[in-house]
Parts: structure tokens; C-alpha cells; sequence
């Protein structure tokens, strides 16, 4: 499990397993998970809140993921008075492009791009909805850019990718947080270092070494 805490509360937007949507939140968990975790009968929310409760994590945010958490990455952008921080683990097991669901891709994948990202200063409620959209906008250049070459048609992301943004509460907030605003610029390079990161990690790990392919054909 990877717990990310905050000194107080944060107003949060995103899609996350639970809290989902506006919420307030101090902890944002990860729980790694495995195929013998969640059979076809487990109940995945009933089976995430009871791993949480018994870690007293009972009002965290919480994303699951079957990528190993420790391959998880944290990138950093100050621009002008505003910091961004990103954290994410990304996994590619279940990757789609967008307008080509691929159903049959995602029965038993659970890979999955989770993305917390806090900003510095409170945001009003369209700067979060801006913020988000930047953030899928970081996350979707890096995939495509760190996808096989091979590839024609990169993929843009996962079937299960979440996204949450958080922001202190209280004090005057941002209007904006669009590409030309110093809020979006950092937060696109927060997201898009860590995305990167996260992916070329997975492809190397996931691509076979020549070596073995050779040495499979052979037998």
C-alpha cells in the first residue's frame, strides 16, 4: 500500500475508486492488488474499504492498481508563485486508444495509470475541471511518446486510467488553470515527467530481451 498524506484536508476532483467526483481528502492510497485478490464474485469496493479500514484509512482517497507500487514516480515543477506535484504508478497491461475500445483487451488486465497530482494554491471549481484536463492532456502525451515504435496507432492510455487533482482549501482561488496559465504549465510537466517515467519503465519491463525471444524460438 502507497499513502500519500497531507498535513490537513485537501479538496480533491477526480475518479477515483473511492471519493470519486468533489471530496475532501488528507490520505490518497494505492492498493496493489493481484488476480487471486479479486475473483469474479469479490465485491472490489467492499474488498478496497476493508484493506483501508484496517490501516485506519477509513476516509482516504483510493485508487487500486496491479502495477508494483514501489514503481511508483514523483516529479516536481515550480513556475512563477504556483508548485505542482505529481505522484503515479503506471501500468500498460489493459492499454487502449481512444474511439478503439479493444473489449476483449481488458478481461484479466488490470494495468492502469493512477495519477494524484496536488497544486499549491486553492483552485475555484472550473480551475479544477482545467486542471484535470490538463492532467489527461500530460498523461496522453507521454503514453503515445513512450509507445513501441512499431506501433502505427499508439495507444493514449489504459481502460481503468484515474486521475485525482487536489488543492488546499480555503484563501483566494485560481480562475484559471489553463495551458497558458503559470498553474497549467506545471502541472503538465509534473504529469507528463512522471507519466513518462512510469511507461518507459513498463515497456522496457515488459518488452523481451532479444535474447530470450531467440532463445523461445529456438526450443
Amino acid at each position: 500500500m502507497l499513502v500519500v498524506r497531507f498535513d490537513e484536508p485537501m479538496q480533491t476532483l477526480g475518479w477515483p475508486v473511492l471519493k470519486p467526483g468533489f471530496a475532501s481528502a488528507r490520505e490518497i492510497v494505492w492498493l496493489e492488488v493481484h488476480d487471486g485478490d479479486l475473483p469474479i464474485h469479490v465485491d472490489a469496493v467492499a474488498f478496497l474499504k476493508e484493506k483501508l479500514a484496517a490501516e485506519s484509512l477509513v476516509e482516504a482517497a483510493a485508487f487500486m492498481t496491479s502495477r508494483d507500487i514501489r514503481r511508483h514516480y514523483v516529479k516536481h515543477c515550480g513556475v512563477g508563485a504556483v508548485a505542482a506535484t505529481c505522484v503515479a504508478t503506471v501500468g500498460l497491461s489493459n492499454a487502449e486508444r481512444v474511439g478503439s475500445r479493444r473489449a476483449s483487451k481488458c478481461r484479466g488486465a488490470f494495468g492502469t495509470i493512477n495519477t494524484l497530482v496536488h497544486v499549491s494554491c486553492p483552485l475555484a471549481l472550473g480551475a479544477f475541471i482545467e486542471a484535470v484536463s490538463i492532467a489527461a492532456q500530460a498523461r496522453t502525451a507521454a503514453v503515445m511518446e513512450t509507445s513501441p515504435v512499431q506501433q502505427v496507432r499508439p495507444v493514449t492510455g489504459t481502460g481503468t486510467d484515474c486521475i485525482i487533482i487536489a488543492a488546499p482549501k480555503g484563501g483566494r482561488p485560481a480562475d484559471c488553470a489553463g495551458l497558458h496559465t503559470d498553474i497549467g504549465e506545471a502541472i503538465g510537466a509534473a504529469v507528463y515527467d512522471a507519466i513518462f517515467a512510469g511507461a518507459t519503465q513498463w515497456w522496457v519491463e515488459a518488452t523481451p530481451h532479444p535474447a530470450v525471444q531467440r532463445t523461445r524460438g529456438a526450443l
